[in-house]
């Protein structure tokens, strides 16, 4: 791992997407208030999608979205990088172009200022990787080290690839491995081996615009980004949103090396837990379990992969353009179905099979 002087990940509670309010909890407080909104808005509350999206008129919509966590590494450079990597992924996710990003940073400024700046240049080189630019952002002086974005990009309305339009007899591609939130309590609680820790990084500051770009070329039906409520949580949203059923294919899944021995040491975060609860209801397995790969369902990704919802017929194409392109984890992990009299709209079979 990083042989940085600093130990981020010591001076914060909680790490990454790891750090978010409950997804249970975080519905209750939604509940009962009305949320205005316009013929202009596209995409709302509603479908708890990736982004919002207003149209402007019927060429151009913006999407806007904001996300930001506590450090997942020690590295302020790298964490920088993933934090502004994580942001971007929701306009990737609508199938839309970032242009432009706000700062949004929390920092105890009695600290090294040189932590900050590294956090600042690392969000700074990620953004224009992206081709998107920083405008300006917003800072507070608290204990916890925060960053993140607020990101606004563009597409054309009809090209927008919600969570809400997943067909039955489409194929589920995941473009990234699972087990950031796993791995990522290990670098906090303990030490991360080289080996692991090199993929894990690699993983967490790749941006998804490769892979947006891809499922947008093959004409992919629906799509959502895993992030801090797990496989589990967004492909239960992505479910519910449709109408239809999921199923993955658990021993299709791509898992990041490394994860599966700190499941068997027990470095689980408390997004396991309460991940389970969110997709209780919504959730059936098939099959033998497997103790170990269930964990992976409902560990909380951070700057994780895209699951797309793609038809059938190219499926296929879109992995192998995937792999092309540099997205080595991508696999077929899944399909969509109607709802049936076994299976409510909204559920999740996870088949062990």
């Amino acid at each position: 791992m990083s042989d940085t002087q600093v130990r981020l990940t010591q001076m914060v509670t909680s790490a990454g997407c790891a750090a978010k309010i409950f997804p249970h909890i975080l519905s209750e407080a939604l509940k009962g208030i009305e949320w205005a909104t316009n013929a202009n808005v596209i995409v709302g509350f509603e479908g708890k999608d990736d982004a919002g999206v207003y149209k402007i008129n019927d060429e151009l919509a913006l999407i806007h979205t904001t996300d930001f966590f506590t450090p997942v590494v020690d590295d302020p450079y790298l964490f920088g990088q993933i934090a502004a990597a994580n942001a971007l992924s929701d306009v990737y996710a609508m199938g839309g172009t970032p242009i432009n990003a706000l700062n949004i940073l929390a920092f105890p400024q009695k600290e090294d200022l040189s932590i900050l700046k590294e956090i600042l240049k690392g969000g700074a080189d990620k953004v224009k990787e992206s081709g998107a630019v920083i405008i300006g952002g917003h800072s507070i002086d608290i204990t916890n080290i925060v960053y993140g974005l607020a990101v606004t990009g563009t597409i054309k309305p009809e090209n927008i690839k919600g969570n809400n339009t997943a067909k039955p007899g489409d194929k589920l591609i995941l473009t990234k491995a699972l087990g950031t939130g796993i791995l990522n309590n290990v670098i906090k609680f303990s030490a991360l081996d080289d080996k692991y820790y090199d993929q894990l990084i690699s993983s967490m500051i790749r941006l998804n615009k490769n892979a947006s770009e891809c499922m947008v070329l093959f004409n992919a039906n629906a799509c959502t980004d895993v992030t801090g409520f797990g496989l589990a949580g967004h492909s239960m949203q992505m479910a519910q949103a449709s109408g239809t059923v999921i199923r993955f294919y658990v021993n299709e899944l791509p898992v990041l090396p490394g994860a599966e021995w700190a499941i068997g040491e027990n470095y689980l975060t408390r997004g396991d837990k309460s991940n389970r609860e969110y997709t209780k209801d919504f959730v059936v397995s098939s099959g033998n379990i497997n103790k170990t790969k269930e964990h992976l369902l409902y560990d909380p990704q951070t700057s994780g992969g895209l699951l797309i919802s793609v038809p059938e017929e190219n499926a296929n194409l879109l992995l192998l353009e995937l792999h092309k392109r540099g997205d080595i984890f991508a696999n077929i992990v899944g399909d969509v179905s109607d709802a049936s009299d076994e299976y409510k709209p909204g559920t999740i079979v996870f088949d062990y099979n």
